[in-house]
């Protein structure tokens, strides 16, 4: 299957704009007023969080690396650090490390001994699903590698293989139906695979239980298992539905609203296209746009050297 340009733009500034329209909703009330005080640019552009720098991040590091360097990557996460954007304070912890100059692996494990489980990994993990978009195996791989830089535990890896899977069979249009099942399948930790299975069965029997049980059942925290299948299970739910509607029942559900809507706008994104995203006053809505044509552009590159490949393999007609 082809894929277009919209799809790629639509995944990299969905996530974004899920964050961003996420934000103020994000936390307690302290945090809530601190994003009201520093939620927008000078020139009133609705500011986005961790989020979205770690996904442009990874991006960057890919395009420029050909894929995943873990060191690379864990130096690009440490210098464009900012308190600003709302990193969990862990990975604060591990990203400023890392900027004195202790070795990722050294950085990640004082904070966290078995690894973090957080969804921090996943939230950037469409993005692996755009560069791998025709490999899934090396997808997989990749989710893993860059996953443990900062999210070394089983739970917090298999989220991030689940998010970029997902991506990826979306952008791919495989029906809810098939994505859930291969989603279950491959996926690592009963605590993923459970929720997977329960939001599954919501998708077959066109059940639609309020934000509330979602959040009781689901999860909407900063967990990987309470979050990412959520996300999923929102983006699936809303695939036909306005991005608006999709982000008021990510707020509805409460608890972790801007990564569970980065995670959710990206995948319904590279589902319904930037044309349909809501044209709302996103912080460097063009240069994230940029980033994701320069995604796409690596992916038509590749396609169009398959198929020339593949052309010059084959037999020719006189035998």
């Amino acid at each position: 299957m082809t894929l277009i340009l919209d799809q790629f733009v639509g995944c990299m500034v969905g996530l974004a704009s899920g964050d961003a329209l996420g934000a103020p909703y994000e936390g307690g009330p302290i945090e809530r007023l601190l994003w009201k005080l520093i939620g927008k640019t000078k020139d009133g552009h609705i500011r986005w969080t961790d989020d979205t720098q770690m996904a442009l991040d990874l991006a960057r590091s890919l395009l420029t690396d050909g894929g995943v360097c873990t060191k690379a990557l864990a130096s690009r996460f440490a210098s464009n650090y900012r308190w600003s954007r709302g990193y969990g304070p862990g990975t604060a912890k591990v990203l400023k490390q890392i900027r004195r100059g202790a070795e990722w692996q050294t950085a990640s494990k004082a904070v966290y001994p078995e690894g973090s489980y957080g969804n921090g990994a996943a939230m950037r993990a469409p993005v692996l699903a755009l560069f791998f978009t025709n490999d899934e195996e090396l997808l997989l791989q990749s989710a893993r590698e860059s996953s443990i830089v900062t999210h070394s535990h089983p739970i917090g890896i298999d989220a991030a293989t689940m998010i970029a899977m997902a991506t990826c069979l979306i952008l791919h249009r495989v029906d809810p139906r098939e994505l859930f099942s291969r989603l279950i399948a491959t996926a690592s930790t009963p605590e993923i695979r459970d929720r997977l299975i329960l939001a599954s069965s919501w998708i077959d029997s066109n059940a639609c239980p309020a934000a509330r049980e979602v959040a009781a059942r689901l999860g909407n925290g900063v967990s990987a298992q309470t979050s990412c299948p959520t996300a999923i299970y929102i983006a699936v739910r809303h695939q036909h539905e306005t991005f608006e509607k999709m982000i008021q029942f990510t707020i509805a559900c409460r608890g972790d609203v801007d990564t569970i809507g980065a995670m959710a706008g990206a995948l319904w994104g590279a589902s319904a296209g930037s044309s349909k995203l809501p044209p709302i006053m996103l912080e460097s809505r063009d240069e994230i746009a940029g980033i994701a044509t320069l995604l796409f552009n690596r992916y038509q590159h590749n396609a169009n050297k398959s198929g020339k490949d593949a052309r010059q393999r084959a037999p020719s007609p006189d035998h």
